[in-house]
């Protein structure tokens, strides 16, 4: 028990983002999210980093690719919900119903 003790203090010890970080990650926009990933990316793969560090730089990685992710997926929703409409209006498209709009 008091080995998974220690384990637990010392996980809750690593760096994490603050909630300052994680705001300014989330107003990001793709480009700048992407663009930032591949330098977290590239810093880790670089090497040289202590533990704390390189946790750090993990961390914002993770971040930065939820964002970009996230507006990705929004983007695609967008693109599906226009997608829809339009197959919607086709459908009706020189039809009585069409006009009646």
């Amino acid at each position: 028990m008091t080995d998974q003790n220690a384990d637990t203090k010392s996980v809750s010890n690593l760096p994490s983002l603050s909630a300052e970080e994680l705001e300014k990650i989330n107003s990001l926009s793709y480009e700048q999210a992407r663009d930032q990933l591949i330098q977290a990316v590239q810093a880790l793969e670089a090497g040289g980093l202590d533990l704390d560090a390189s946790m750090r730089q993990w961390q914002l990685g993770e971040a930065l690719a939820r964002r970009a992710q996230s507006l990705l997926d929004d983007v695609r929703a967008q693109l599906d919900a226009a997608q829809a409409d339009q197959a919607s209006a086709g459908a009706t498209a020189g039809t009585q119903s069409n006009l009646e709009q």
